[in-house]
């Protein structure tokens, strides 16, 4: 009988196999089918660029699990090049096929500060060749608002509206419940801002951390306002945030027509009146006549059929985005030995004048942040210029990669600094007590057996992971100190783990100038003494795998899988998903064994980065992983 059960077993694994193989083969044809008989999606056409965002604008967009997108149902959630969509912008400014831009929203989940900025630069350059730009939503949050802002004109569905929130929120802190349930959380950590600890060991805010995270929401409040207003200064922004029940009870409760008196939109209509306004500037589809299309083309077809140049010698950008981890991971998830091969193999490259670190990370592994940064010292040790240029984020692990740098670009809306490292472990002898298990033996020295998770850490233990952190601290400060041309001491006053807003930190002397990729960029080329047209971008690590491709384009043209658009109930149901994944990672975080962090939890999390790090599965798989 068990010998059949193992045929059978064996059959099955068979079974399942072959029926895998075939629908990879199918799949394979089909994509075949599609590459080799472009429809109207994929063709350049004279009318409008069409910027349908359905996901999130980001750094480095992730990798698509082919199999899990294929076993889920659903088409993943979309993720934009933040330089994609700027290259795309600038050449729809000088291109005269393109009549007009055209910005649909209403499945945007937003992007970083930094990102939306630059974004709204290229779109100013688009109506400063006098070529209108028209959005269009169901309801604008503040990113969406922000890109908006830089149109020429906004609408919004009669049932929607928008709202802006600003930045902040509310962290939840396990400390008494960790408590209850006799779990203790043994922290290790050096900087009196450095909180990432502190939900395990607090029920609130300390005050320290509560000065600094208010601070730097100010800056990047003020600089979102700032951005807001000096595209549309129409927008009554006090009147939106100082009473927004008030401002929409003095419309009738109606959000639609409380955002138009506000100023934040000029019209309402559904996305058919929206069309057919569109069509009056850039003219009908020809090839699909349903009621409010237009003559377009989408961005994936602009893109591809505007490449950058590649004359020259080539300066080699390398992308660090997202959580900087031990490993390989990525795109999307800054794995610390796939970004050092990178650096490598293009330091092997005897053409390669200059090397640009674009960083985009709240930090993370401090092993991990430590090999990248090593990789990019062996480059610097050739005689090649390093340049770094910050987005959103360059704060703890994404500051330690950025010393290598001889000229630190970010813009005001970065956030840098939190200089700063910290461990978490539980134990579990409380947990054990409880129900009558102790633990008793004999020890050769205050270490043997330990560290014990089980029956609690011995004095000796701490002590000595505590020295370990210590000494990563000391060696965070001298790195930053011989980058920045300061004494540990002086780093140590601004570090602490205290986050900073980029304006703020160029004034302390931790950034040297305000300016995005394309500063840097320009700046790398002086460096290495080449004038214009003699050099280009080389981006690594771009390559996209075919099989991932294939799902993208049957994504595109799947659109009965996406999301439908977002009411303000939706996004409302969205933030809460988004906030249960962040929650589920930070309790992940406490089990996950990692070793010493430079983490920032100062840094706002980036739409998308929650499901991202859970995998395709979002917050359910963190929760799976956490009972399983």
């Amino acid at each position: 009988m068990e010998f059949a059960r193992k045929v059978w077993k064996l059959l099955v694994g068979i079974k399942d196999g072959l029926v895998l193989v075939f629908m990879l083969m199918f799949f394979t044809v089909l994509f075949g089918a599609l590459s080799g008989r472009p429809g109207p999606e994929t063709q350049v056409r004279e009318g409008a660029l069409l910027l349908k965002l359905d996901g999130a604008v980001v750094e480095e967009p992730a990798v698509v699990d082919p199999l899990s997108a294929l076993l889920s149902g659903q088409a993943p959630m979309k993720q934009y090049r933040t330089r994609d969509l700027v290259i795309a912008l600038r050449a729809a400014a000088k291109d005269e096929r393109i009549k007009a831009v055209v910005l649909d929203l209403s499945r945007f989940t937003g992007g970083g500060l930094v990102s939306m900025q630059e974004v709204g630069a290229a779109l100013d350059e688009v109506r400063a060749a006098k070529k209108p730009v028209l959005a269009h939503a169901m309801v604008y949050g503040d990113d969406a608002m922000l890109l908006a802002a830089h149109a020429s004109e906004i609408w919004v569905d009669p049932m929607g509206g928008a709202v802006i929130a600003g930045p902040g929120g509310h962290n939840l802190y396990f400390g008494a419940a960790l408590e209850r349930f006799k779990i203790k959380a043994n922290v290790y950590r050096v900087g009196t801002y450095k909180d990432f600890v502190e939900p395990y060991i607090r029920n609130d805010q300390s005050a320290p951390a509560k000065e600094a995270r208010k601070a730097l929401y100010d800056a990047i409040w003020a600089e979102w306002q700032a951005d807001v207003k000096k595209a549309r200064p129409q927008a009554d922004i006090a009147r939106v945030t100082a009473d927004p029940v008030g401002w929409i009870k003095s419309a009738g409760g109606d959000m639609a027509q409380a955002s138009k008196a506000a100023g934040l939109v000029d019209r309402l209509g559904d996305h058919v009146a929206f069309g057919k306004r569109v069509a009056e500037v850039v003219g009908a589809d020809e090839v699909d006549t349903a009621p409010g299309k237009f003559a377009h083309t989408r961005l994936d077809a602009w893109v591809a059929a505007n490449p950058e140049e590649t004359s020259g010698k080539p300066i080699a950008v390398v992308t660090i985005a997202g959580e900087i981890v031990d490993g390989k991971a990525g795109p999307g998830t800054a794995g610390g030995d796939r970004i050092a091969k990178l650096i490598d193999e293009a330091g092997e490259d005897e053409d390669l004048a200059a090397l640009v670190v674009r960083v985009d990370s709240p930090g993370g592994s401090v092993i991990a942040s430590e090999v990248i940064r090593n990789a990019i010292e062996r480059v610097k040790a050739k005689g090649k210029p390093v340049v770094v240029s910050m987005a959103n984020l360059a704060a703890s692990g994404g500051y330690w990669v950025a010393t290598p740098g001889t000229r630190l670009f970010a813009q005001p809306g970065t956030i840098t600094g939190s200089i700063g490292v910290f461990a978490v472990v539980p134990s579990f002898e409380g947990v054990l007590a409880e129900y009558g298990v102790t633990g008793d033996g004999v020890r050769t020295t205050g270490l043997s057996g330990q560290p014990d998770v089980v029956t609690g850490f011995t004095p000796e233990v701490n002590g000595v992971i505590q020295a370990n952190i210590e000494n990563v601290y000391a060696r965070f400060l001298g790195l930053a100190a011989k980058a920045r041309g300061r004494t540990p001491e002086e780093i140590d006053t601004m570090a602490q783990g205290r986050a900073w807003d980029g304006g703020t930190a160029r004034q302390k002397g931790l950034v040297d100038q305000f300016g995005g990729l394309d500063e840097a960029l320009a700046f790398a080329a002086q460096a290495a003494k080449l004038g214009e047209g003699e050099w280009h971008p080389l981006y690594l690590g771009e390559e996209v795998d075919p099989l991932q491709r294939m799902f993208e384009q049957l994504g595109l043209a799947d659109e009965e899988a996406r999301p439908a658009a977002q009411d303000f109930a939706a996004l409302t149901a969205r933030r809460q998903q988004e906030q249960l994944g962040i929650v589920l990672q930070r309790i992940e975080a406490l089990f996950s064994g990692q070793g010493a962090q430079a983490y920032c939890l100062d840094c706002p999390v980036l739409p998308g980065t929650a499901a991202k790090a859970a995998g395709q599965g979002g917050w359910m798989a963190v929760l799976a992983k956490l009972v399983g």
